[in-house]
């Protein structure tokens, strides 16, 4: 699942695969909350998961939203 969302957040973000690690925050990507929301967008769509809007603001790192999702999936 790392993969796939290091692969969503690269696309989003136009940056590269190989720079993210589950420790890397999108502020140092510098993601705006408009990259955010567009990122979320895409982890529903690929993972079959409703984000809910208010823990937006708790995922800070690639693996916040994997350790999220995989909760999610449970």
């Amino acid at each position: 699942m790392l993969e796939k969302v290091k692969n969503i957040v690269a696309e989003g973000l136009g940056v590269d695969v190989a720079d993210l690690a589950a420790e890397t925050t999108f502020e140092s990507l510098g993601a705006d909350s408009l990259d955010l929301m567009d990122m979320v967008m895409s982890f529903e769509d690929e993972f079959g998961v409703e984000i809910d809007t208010e823990a937006i603001g708790g995922l800070k790192t690639i693996g916040d939203v994997v350790v999220y999702i995989e909760g999610l999936q449970k």
